[in-house]
């Protein structure tokens, strides 16, 4: 699975931004082969330079699909209402993306372990 990772930068006008930000996740849940999304909204900086208020993740099931999402109408209109409501305040990435629930993972702990 893929992902397109946004980083909103913080911003001068947060209500501006919360305000248009729907009609952003209207375009870009049209994406053709978009799977899921996921927004957080950062509220500690622990270490690091890196400097981001709100990171939105759309997810694909691969990489040529995100690609094509992104230069799909679709995917220009949003990228376009993401440039006005962030003022180019944002880093966009692409990143592959993988998981696995804990349970099974503790499957593969070696004996003895506390996990196992």
């Amino acid at each position: 699975m893929y992902k397109l990772v946004i980083w909103i930068e913080p911003l001068a006008d947060w209500e501006r931004f919360e305000a248009e930000w729907p009609a952003f996740l209207r375009q870009a849940e049209a994406l053709p082969a978009l799977r899921r999304e996921a927004t957080s909204r950062v509220e500690n900086f622990l270490y690091g330079d890196a400097r981001c208020r709100w990171v939105h993740e759309l997810f694909f099931d691969t990489l040529a699909e995100a690609q094509s999402a992104m230069s799909s109408p679709a995917g220009q209109a949003a990228g376009r209402r993401l440039q006005q409501i962030t003022g180019g305040r944002m880093t966009l990435f692409l990143a592959e993306h993988k998981e696995d629930d804990l349970a099974h993972i503790h499957q593969f702990s070696p004996p003895g372990t506390p996990d196992a």
